[in-house]
């Protein structure tokens, strides 16, 4: 395995310092490294992968020196755009080295919501003709191949790392945010999901929500067909459940969403207002950070969600951080003319025993539209 500090300072040999991009659990090490080793201005958590491509070019063009953008390979599809109309050799010629994490390579076991994307991941770089090396485990071999990237980089190239699961040894971070919310995520859902009315749904966001929402039903002898748990798709939760309620007037429909999600594509925002759907309940479990891919920071706990949703036409939010106000916003819901949005402050961190969904996504889509007939 390559230990993270190897890694970074390998690239720091050829001038890249500046990094920019959205968390993976496989790069988690050394994303930990990066953050504990550069300041906040070399270090970017943008809120999706295009946007990270974007700040790599602004950063060269202010410098004359590439970036590193990470990322899962799920992002590959946000950061097509740029990569094809901003950086490629034939529009502005900008150098980037993308560290993409392989989640669902073919014959590695994983998630069904990689399973697409890792058979599709080279053949996307392919596509874009992007040169790529999947990274050894083995640090001189390592060495050679991010040699083999900076002169592509010298050619003002875009050339990708991929990375295999295993392939950085741990690091912990050390500079690690904290804040003083004292309820848990976990407790928090259990307390929205159990103030549902029969005929609500739930469409639930990437990650530990929805993994955390699948658990709470089983615990409670419940069925799962009045979930949608949007296992991959990261930022368009609020899409879907719109697209439910405006359908489906005659009941609640309930968007579950993390503060990282709801970043990726804030612009979501301002559509799910304009439509005006009065059944519809947005709430964002906020605790500032990407909790599924090793807990690097987002801006979530900084700036004021219900302030932004109200801006762009939100009928109604609200921001709670204990569960007594919680339960005094769910008493008073039904009567709340809707869409409205409701930030949930939480603590970082969940069960390390936590399960995984035990139905399949179509198992879980077929249920919830046979609920939806109902």
């Amino acid at each position: 395995m390559i230990r993270p500090e190897f890694f970074i300072n390998t690239l720091g040999k050829h001038g890249i310092d500046f990094f920019a991009g959205v968390p993976d659990s496989l790069l988690k090490n050394i994303c930990a490294y990066i953050t504990d080793h550069f300041n906040a201005e070399h270090n970017i958590i943008t809120a999706n992968e295009g946007a990270a491509i974007g700040l790599a070019a602004g950063h060269y063009l202010a410098t004359g020196k590439p970036a590193c953008v990470y990322m899962q390979n799920s992002g590959e599809g946000n950061a097509v755009n740029p990569l094809a109309s901003l950086t490629d050799k034939e529009v502005y010629n900008i150098p980037v080295l993308l560290v993409i994490g392989w989640r669902g390579r073919p014959g590695v076991h994983d998630e069904p919501q990689h399973v697409k994307q890792g058979k599709i991941t080279t053949a996307l770089l392919d596509v874009m003709g992007i040169s790529y090396e999947v990274l050894s485990k083995d640090e001189n071999e390592a060495a050679i191949q991010i040699d083999k990237a900076a002169k592509a980089l010298q050619n003002k190239d875009v050339f990708a790392l991929v990375i295999e699961k295993d392939t950085f040894d741990d690091y912990k971070l050390q500079n690690v945010e904290s804040n003083n919310l004292t309820m848990s995520r976990e407790e928090a859902i259990q307390a929205v999901a159990s103030a549902l009315a029969p005929k609500d749904v739930i469409v639930s966001t990437t990650g530990m929500i929805s993994r955390e929402l699948f658990e709470y039903r089983t615990a409670m002898n419940q069925g799962h067909e009045r979930d949608f748990l949007t296992v991959g798709s990261m930022g368009h939760a609020s899409q879907i459940a719109l697209g439910i309620a405006l359908e489906k007037k005659d009941r609640k429909v309930w968007c579950f969403d993390g503060d990282g999600a709801t970043i990726m594509h804030m612009g979501s925002l301002a559509i799910v207002a304009s439509k005006k759907p009065a059944n519809y309940i947005h709430v964002v479990f906020n605790n500032g950070a990407h909790d599924s891919v090793g807990g690097q920071p987002t801006v979530g706990l900084k700036i004021d969600l219900p302030a932004v949703a109200k801006a762009v036409g939100y009928a109604n939010t609200y921001s709670v951080d204990n569960r007594k106000a919680l339960d005094d916003i769910l008493g008073n819901v039904n009567s709340i003319e809707g869409p409205v949005l409701i930030e949930v402050k939480v603590k970082k961190g969940n069960r390390k025993d936590l399960g995984r969904p035990t139905t399949t996504p179509i198992e879980n889509k077929e249920a919830l539209m046979e609920f939806l007939k109902k």
